[in-house]
């Protein structure tokens, strides 16, 4: 039996790539994307992918929520859709906090009155743990949250309502703690694919100076096929749970710029510039995931490294900037 699975956010980096892997594993995939003025700007990412179904819904809207659910009754539900820009996020606080928080509220009541036989999956963030670090110098399940942006808040929101209905409705809830994953479908305001594009702009003499923020910011950074193949393993797991999925490595902004300029045959100390627009209110040092528990009881291991991640999005970028 085919089974069917509903993703929001699907024309998103991550949802583009879940729909992706699974029409290759044989689902009908589902999902809503937002009415947007320049059509194009709704489905780009989607464009190449047949066969799937998708109607016009929105998290603030649960009426739009309740007529999809009852319309593709899905088996697996993937809770992808997000205000996802951590520094913009300060800026429009109330608009990230409705739609990460609220957005997911809506979702799951409408996921508990109209298909609770369904699996739910919850994309949940590694900047839920703010400044906190455990001794080791790792971030795990276990780990003390306190996030240190609208961002994170909200989606600390969203981790802990789904894990209320996961004990109070005995619903096949689950968490995916997420930490940074890349990709060349990223937007171009990420910080990844900023430098990536900057840096060819200026190899191809487009641009003379690319402006950052804070270069000393150290990310754990993943790619987003790798982490959509943990958000199957994770609904799919026979109990529902949280998992931190991560490489358990770290790398800073600078080590980005020195890797991409480098691979170039540039000194990325001649053309990139810290701006202080560009700083987050309340700067976020480092971030490093243990995923020990989904490579355990899952199976689940990263296919890219960092260097094939940036590797990668260069080469598309050579080819499509």
């Amino acid at each position: 039996m085919t089974k069917t699975a509903f993703i929001t956010g699907i024309s998103g980096q991550d949802g583009s790539y879940l729909a992706e892997y699974l029409l290759e594993l044989g689902y009908r995939v589902t999902g809503i994307i937002r009415r947007n003025s320049v059509a194009e700007n709704q489905d780009y990412r989607l464009s190449k992918l047949k066969n799937i179904e998708v109607t016009y819904g929105d998290l603030l809207d649960s009426s739009s929520l309740n007529r999809a659910l009852i319309k593709f009754k899905p088996d697996e539900i993937y809770n992808l859709a997000a205000q996802s820009h951590v520094r913009i996020s300060s800026e429009i606080p109330n608009f990230t906090v409705q739609v990460n928080a609220i957005g997911a509220l809506n979702l799951l009541e409408s996921y508990k009155d109209n298909c609770s036989f369904a699996r739910y999956y919850q994309a949940s963030s590694s900047e839920m743990f703010g400044q906190n670090i455990d001794e080791d110098g790792f971030q795990r399940e276990s780990t003390k949250m306190n996030p240190v942006s609208p961002y994170g808040c909200s989606k600390l929101f969203a981790y802990n309502i789904s894990r209320h209905y996961r004990n109070a409705y005995k619903l096949h809830i689950s968490n995916g703690i997420l930490f940074n994953h890349e990709s060349p479908r990223r937007g171009s305001n990420f910080v990844t694919n900023k430098i990536v594009k900057g840096a060819l702009a200026i190899k191809m003499g487009k641009l003379a100076v690319l402006e950052l923020g804070n270069l000393d910011s150290y990310r754990d950074w993943g790619h987003s096929y790798d982490y959509v193949r943990a958000m199957h393993l994770i609904i799919n797991a026979n109990d529902p749970s949280d998992y931190v999925v991560a490489t358990g490595e770290t790398y800073s902004v600078r080590d980005l710029c020195s890797y991409v300029f480098s691979k170039l045959g540039l000194d990325y100390t001649m053309h990139v510039v810290q701006k202080e627009k560009y700083f987050r209110p309340e700067e976020l040092r480092i971030l490093r995931g243990d995923s020990q528990k989904i490579r355990k009881d899952l199976g689940w291991k990263p296919s890219y490294t960092f260097e094939t991640l940036l590797d990668e999005m260069i080469e598309f970028w050579q080819v499509n900037l």
